[in-house]
């Protein structure tokens, strides 16, 4: 498996990594539900991922952390 931090990846590579990790796209959300729950588009959950600013354990610690206490409302 090839690593997926940002200093081992391209930017059209981490698009890539969301896309096919979330199975986002082309009218398949069977797999994360977060749009529908509530929770947020996960095109934009991931943009700092996306852009090189943060990685995807920081984002999805502070997802579950809002989550957990109850910050994130469902639509």
């Amino acid at each position: 498996m090839r690593s997926i931090l940002i200093k081992d990846t391209t930017k059209e590579e981490r698009e890539e990594i969301i896309r096919t990790s979330l199975n986002c796209g082309e009218g398949s959300c069977e797999n994360c539900s977060s749009c529908w729950l509530g929770g947020g588009n996960p095109w934009e959950i991931y943009q700092d991922y996306i852009d090189g600013k943060r990685e995807i354990r920081e984002i999805n610690m502070e997802y579950n952390e809002r989550y957990l206490h109850g910050r994130i409302t469902r639509g």
